[in-house]
């Protein structure tokens, strides 16, 4: 049997967040794979108010079936369910369960792996709300955004790939991983827009037939040189002020590609309160605290089914947008859509808007089959 700490309303009621894990200082310089595992799970169906711009309330209460949720969260405990560090669950506005596990920690990012394309996303939305582009924008050829180019190297067709293409991964692009790592061998000719030179020097030929759905393939590098050339200043300053201190997440790692552009597809790591805040911004139609920072009609389109995710890895009912995922849940005779965003390890953002309910899962588990539990087990557990 697993041990648990558990929450007491009434010291939670005071103010005490003592029994929450966080990272102490002697642990704060060392990587997350060093992270001692904790003694015991943390599983509080009444969060703390920590002040971070997320309201809090009681599971049970204020939304939820405790008794299934509790029940789930040991069982992730004790790994019945593979590798998992943390579950959060919101709804209605309030943060009403939480949870850690194995090495995770309150106040420590985790990685993001494959979920950080979805941020990559919400940033190019959030620079369509500012008007450094245009919902237009999105179907014109992507190379007319990118001045430092030089077309006549290119590959043929490469005038063909979009904003839309590239952020549904249909771009035709196609830089294989050791195509990738031969141009990773001179850094300094990938820097700034050399990336996309060489990107698009090197693939194959780009045609109608190619462009269709290719998870990966150096995609969401595009978007973040079209971030890069339109915003005022640089990707990396716009993302933390236009995104990351409007939402109050200040904890945080995103690191720099080769490039010298912030990661557009991984190696970015985030708490998972903050992906809670991520969650809420997709739920609330681009809205944060009553401020616009994304426009709903792309958040839309971002969060539809544009086009079948084909991987072999892919669930068969998974279908995709703009760098986030789409799906039906059924429960009973109910179908409920969900939106995603997924990275590997079992990293999670899941959003059903009619339950306005948000689920942050992460992971470092290989198998990552926690969908079947949240098909089972939390989204029965808010529907009815």
């Amino acid at each position: 049997m697993s041990c648990f700490a558990v929450a007491s309303p009434e010291k939670i009621a005071e103010g005490n967040n003592d029994l929450a894990p966080e990272v102490t200082p002697a642990e704060a310089d060392i990587s997350f794979w060093d992270m001692p595992m904790l003694k015991t799970a943390y599983i509080d169906s009444s969060p703390a108010d920590r002040k971070d711009g997320i309201a809090v309330g009681e599971l049970g209460v204020d939304g939820g079936n405790k008794e299934n949720i509790i029940k789930l969260a040991q069982e992730i405990a004790d790994a019945k369910h593979g590798d998992y560090d943390s579950l959060l669950i919101a709804q209605k506005g309030k943060l009403l369960f939480e949870s850690y596990f194995n090495r995770a920690r309150i106040n420590l990012p985790h990685m993001q792996s494959s979920a950080t394309k979805t941020y990559t996303s919400l940033a190019l939305g959030r620079a369509i709300q500012m008007g450094y582009l245009t919902m237009a924008d999105l179907d014109k050829p992507l190379v007319n955004f990118l001045k430092d180019l030089d077309p006549a190297k290119f590959v043929d067709g490469a005038e063909k790939i979009t904003l839309h293409l590239a952020l549904t991964m249909s771009s035709g692009l196609h830089i294989n991983d050791e195509l990738r790592k031969e141009l990773n061998k001179k850094p300094l000719l990938l820097k700034g827009q050399g990336q996309v030179q060489r990107y698009l020097e090197h693939s194959a030929a780009i045609t109608t037939d190619s462009q269709r759905f290719l998870y990966g393939g150096g995609q969401p590098n595009l978007v973040m040189q079209v971030i890069e050339a339109v915003v005022p200043g640089t990707a990396k300053d716009f993302i933390k002020k236009e995104l990351l201190d409007k939402m109050g997440i200040t904890n945080y790692r995103w690191r720099t590609s080769v490039s010298g552009l912030p990661e557009a597809g991984w190696r970015v790591s985030m708490t998972s309160r903050a992906m809670v805040k991520w969650g809420t911004l997709v739920i609330n139609n681009g809205k944060w605290q009553g401020e616009q920072l994304i426009p709903a009609d792309y958040l839309a389109k971002a969060t539809s089914n544009l086009t079948k995710a084909t991987a072999d890895w892919h669930p068969q009912n998974f279908f995709y947008g703009y760098f986030c995922y789409q799906t039906n849940i059924t429960v009973g005779d109910k179908s409920y859509d969900a939106n995603l965003a997924w990275g590997g390890g079992g990293q999670r953002i899941i959003t059903v808007a009619e339950l306005d309910l948000i689920v942050v899962l992460t992971g470092v588990d290989r198998e990552d089959t926690i969908m079947t539990q949240v098909s089972n087990s939390i989204i029965p557990a808010f529907a009815n």
